[in-house]
């Protein structure tokens, strides 16, 4: 029988903390707490999804129990490593925290975690999106999380630590996992396409990279699937089609209208967007990210940039900024996208050149105090005639 295919984000998952990608000052920290044996018995991964969390608990729980102690660098092809790594091992227990959320069950896991391992020197208990349990759930674990045998670690993940009760997350250790760069996502990508013999233009990794949101295995996935349309030959523009994107170049010239208060040419390009079918609330946030790089080049010349077509004052990019903003919720989930994203574009080239009320108020009082004090510098001299 042929052997079932597996996607990219599964393949590369890292197998060592070295090639865990964006994550250095996490991989540094277990590393060290490995080698110097200082483990704490709870750890909570914390960060957006596609970050590595899930991939760092396995790790850590073949570092744990690699053949001959505990070990930073564990032999990737022992039976135990090979075990963890797939799943198997029967002492690295992973649970969905999200299907597994009842009292009963964290119960159950209490009972089970006072039986010594059967094949490693630890067992540990990988929780994933252990923010969905329930508040019973959290409470029947806060005994066993506090003191729990000497045998047994609890690692867990969540997307969103808010929702952790704080008397768990004050019995753990918590590591914050970062959205990994752009740049980051691009270079592992382009190793994989040349590991996988791929054929990729730089801009369309780029594209990947930024559609993924700084998540590995989204920006993994997206390859995958780009893969699967255009065979072992990707360019940016099957990237764009597929996802609905815009180019950098189409993105300048929006954000230069925008400035130019070019309406016309905002309504045309609005057009021309939707007829060919392209992501209008993606291309928002594409937009941002350009009147960002804008606004901070205005910060770094002295509170002015020709970056977006014209001279612009960073008041002005900011007011442009807050704008687009603003009009992220109505584009994503108003009834009709193409009128709100028309009405967003509009509104933000208007108050990108209005003025803030607090600014003429001190244009005012300035010039104020200058007419008052050359009224008194020509006033002395009469007076002085005056008194001759």
């Amino acid at each position: 029988m042929e052997k079932a295919y597996q996607v990219i984000a599964r393949r590369w998952r890292p197998k060592q903390f070295s090639e865990l990608v964006g994550q250095d000052h996490i991989v540094r920290t277990l590393s060290n707490a490995i080698q110097s044996k200082r483990i704490a018995h709870a750890y909570l991964f914390v960060g957006p999804r596609g970050t590595g969390k899930t991939s760092t608990a396995r790790l850590f729980a073949k570092a744990l129990n690699a053949e001959g102690g505990p070990s930073a660098t564990p032999d990737n092809e022992s039976e135990t490593s090979r075990a963890i790594m797939n799943g198997s091992c029967m002492d690295v227990i992973e649970i969905d925290g999200a299907s597994n959320n009842s009292v009963e069950q964290v119960r159950s896991l209490r009972e089970e975690c006072q039986f010594a391992p059967a094949q490693c020197t630890y067992k540990i208990y990988i929780i994933d999106e252990v923010h969905m349990l329930s508040t019973a759930a959290f409470n029947a674990l806060l005994k066993t999380l506090e003191e729990p045998p000497e045998h047994v670690k609890f690692f867990f993940a969540t997307t969103e630590a808010h929702k952790v009760l704080p008397t768990i997350v004050s019995r753990c250790q918590r590591f914050e996992f970062r959205p990994i760069s752009d740049e980051v996502i691009a270079e592992k990508l382009t190793e994989i396409c040349q590991v996988e013999n791929i054929q990729v233009e730089p801009p369309a990794l780029a594209s990947i990279a930024r559609l993924a949101n700084g998540g590995m295995r989204d920006a993994q996935s997206i390859l995958d699937q780009m893969i699967s349309f255009c065979g072992s030959d990707i360019k940016e523009g099957d990237v764009l089609d597929v996802y609905g994107l815009i180019s950098d170049e189409r993105i300048a010239q929006l954000a230069q209208a925008i400035a130019g208060l070019d309406f016309a040419g905002i309504i045309a390009a609005v057009d021309a967007f939707t007829n060919e079918g392209r992501d209008l609330y993606r291309i928002l946030i594409d937009l941002e990210a350009h009147a960002r790089k804008a606004l901070l080049h205005a910060i770094e010349n002295g509170g002015q940039t020709d970056r977006l077509g014209c001279e612009l004052s960073t008041e002005s990019i900011m007011r442009m900024l807050d704008a687009l903003h603003r009009g992220e919720a109505s584009v994503q989930r108003g009834l009709s996208e193409k009128v709100n994203f028309e009405v967003v574009l509009l509104k933000a080239a208007e108050e990108s050149r209005s003025r803030a009320i607090d600014t003429l108020i001190r244009q005012v009082t300035s010039a104020s105090a200058g007419a008052s004090s050359e009224v008194a510098t020509a006033a002395e001299p009469a007076a002085d005639v005056k008194k001759n």
